[in-house]
């Protein structure tokens, strides 16, 4: 007899894997995949949703089976999504507590409310069980009767990514969503323990799924109507597919062909993105990593980010937490990523630049070591070089990690502080105008949160904000202009950029245009041609942006 299961999506973000909106994470889709081969009918809801209609979740307490997908194992911060807390876990299994109420994903390793603070095993009341390993594997050992635990072995967990890929449809930003897509569990540096903080290593050496699997896969959610995804599940994209050893050398056949089968799979894909990208391997294996990331060049999508776990600059930090590279062959990695990568479209948009991870509150930390952060950084500037953007967050340490015994947490608080408005102030506006010129056009930007001010990111990784100084729909999608900057964010017009009818709000959006031009402006509309715009603005960056209809 068929019955009822319910997935409620608490979002999770881990240092190899996001499933925060506007991503859909590969567990909730193994877990539907599960269920609808085990005869279920499924819902599904977010946790965003669950808030917005409590009511409607009093409705669904009687359903038999219920799966709860949550956890973060590294903090950040989020616009169209916010995960599950603590509270919020605890009160979903009080609800269910007459049901199969069953609990996976990053949270079995702990609970923090943020960086800075120890993640905490809690007891979670109303839950039968803890799906520990792979959720869906541990599900389907909890359907079948068995210790509901287990690592995925993807001969097993082919059917259950392809079954599952219909669950797309009900997310609430579909089609606007992004599909992190698997290509690998467990890290290359577990052998030596992996980086002190890091949760990845709890997976174990690396295991590669096959090009096959990933290809069937994307072929169903294109089919689903998935058109956006990136490769974020795994530790490092240039060891996919390679041999042994903490610094793998990178197969640039094997990236060339896992892109074209998934280009293949979904031929008229929109967004095809990347995330980790270990600055180890580029620096111990320059060459092949050219060749690697130039086969990722040739079949994404523009605007893609290789995400650096850098950590720190300070090499005191780095021995005493084995981290990855040293400050000298992560600007190694840079440049050979800007080498690559650094061209852009016909928009404006570069391909391929890195990302940088610092994490602050590591074991040997001194005031030294924030010295060194920001020289590094203005180093970077000096050198030309760009990157897409500078995380800086503080140690959210978990049990079985070094770091959770081995730490600075609460000792340069200040220091931390700093040096973040350090970079937010003098590194990130300059960086940003670099990578971003005024007049960039910026295609497909969705619109996540409606207003006088619109706010709206593209599809892709790391997705940089975008304000827009117009009233727009959520959801809506347009083509942006660059026309100014904020704080770690972009001021952009629609294009083509109608001057027309632009409130004055908007006109003094316009680079160069101060408040007794948008005075004139709004007095001599509407304009003819570019001529008579020229008489009174004296011109613009972006005039061939203009249209005077």
């Amino acid at each position: 007899m068929t019955s009822d299961a319910l997935i409620i999506d608490g979002y999770v973000d881990e240092p190899a894997c996001l499933g925060v909106p506007p991503y859909i994470s590969p567990y909730i889709r193994t877990v539907a995949g599960v269920l609808y081969h085990a005869g279920y009918r499924v819902q599904y809801r977010t946790i965003d949703e669950i808030r917005s209609a409590p009511q409607e979740v009093q409705s669904l307490r009687n359903i038999p089976l219920v799966v709860v997908i949550a956890g973060q194992t590294v903090p950040g911060k989020y616009l169209a999504g916010t995960p599950a807390t603590a509270n919020e876990l605890h009160q979903i299994g009080s609800l269910f507590e007459g049901s199969s109420a069953l609990l996976g994903g990053p949270v079995v390793h702990g609970i923090s409310s943020g960086g800075g603070t120890r993640a905490v095993k809690e007891l979670m009341a109303g839950y039968r069980e803890l799906l520990t390993g792979d959720p869906a594997t541990a599900l389907q050992r909890f359907l079948e009767g068995s210790d509901p635990a287990g690592d995925e072995v993807y001969d097993e967990s082919r059917i259950w990514s392809i079954l599952g890929a219909e669950i797309i449809r009900d997310h609430p930003l579909y089609p606007n969503i992004i599909i992190e897509l698997e290509t690998a569990k467990g890290c290359s540096r577990s052998t030596t323990g992996g980086c002190s903080f890091c949760t990845e290593p709890f997976y174990g050496p690396p295991r590669y799924r096959p090009i096959s699997m990933v290809e069937e896969e994307v072929s169903a959610l294109y089919a689903a109507g998935a058109r956006h995804f990136r490769l974020g599940r795994q530790p490092d994209l240039l060891a996919y597919g390679t041999g042994g050893g903490e610094f793998p050398i990178p197969d640039p056949e094997k990236i060339r062909s896992l892109f074209t089968a998934i280009r293949r799979a979904a031929p008229d894909l929109r967004t095809l993105h990347i995330d980790n990208v270990n600055p180890g391997t580029i620096a111990h294996h320059q060459e092949a990593s050219r060749e690697a990331l130039a086969a990722i060049v040739e079949n994404h999508t523009p605007g893609d980010i290789a995400a650096f776990g850098m950590e720190t600059a300070d090499p005191a930090v780095i021995s005493a937490n084995n981290l990855k590279a040293s400050p000298d062959e992560v600007m190694d990695a840079i440049r050979i990523v800007n080498e690559i990568g650094g061209r852009r479209d016909a928009d404006g948009v570069p391909h391929l630049l890195p990302g940088l991870n610092f994490v602050c509150g590591l074991a040997g930390e001194t005031e030294e070591t924030y010295d060194r952060n920001r020289a590094f950084l203005e180093e970077l500037l000096s050198s030309g070089l760009l990157v897409r953007r500078v995380n800086i967050r503080q140690l959210m340490p978990f049990e079985g990690t070094r770091a959770y015994e081995e730490n600075t947490l609460d000792q340069h608080h200040p220091l931390f502080r700093s040096f973040k408005e350090w970079t937010r102030k003098r590194f990130d506006p300059v960086m940003l105008e670099a990578v971003f010129p005024i007049g960039t056009v910026l295609r497909q930007v969705a619109v996540e949160v409606a207003g006088p001010l619109s706010l709206g990111r593209q599809m892709g990784t790391y997705p940089i904000l975008v304000g827009l100084p117009l009233a727009f729909e959520k959801g809506d999608l347009l083509d942006a202009a660059v026309v100014g900057y904020g704080s770690r964010s972009l001021t952009a017009l629609p294009v083509p950029i109608m001057i027309n009818q632009l409130p004055a709000s908007a006109l003094k959006a316009l680079p160069g245009i101060g408040k007794k031009t948008v005075a004139s402006i709004m007095v001599r509309r509407p304009f003819q041609d570019i001529n008579a715009w020229k008489k009174v603005t004296g011109g613009t960056l972006i005039d061939d942006l203009i249209t005077f209809v």
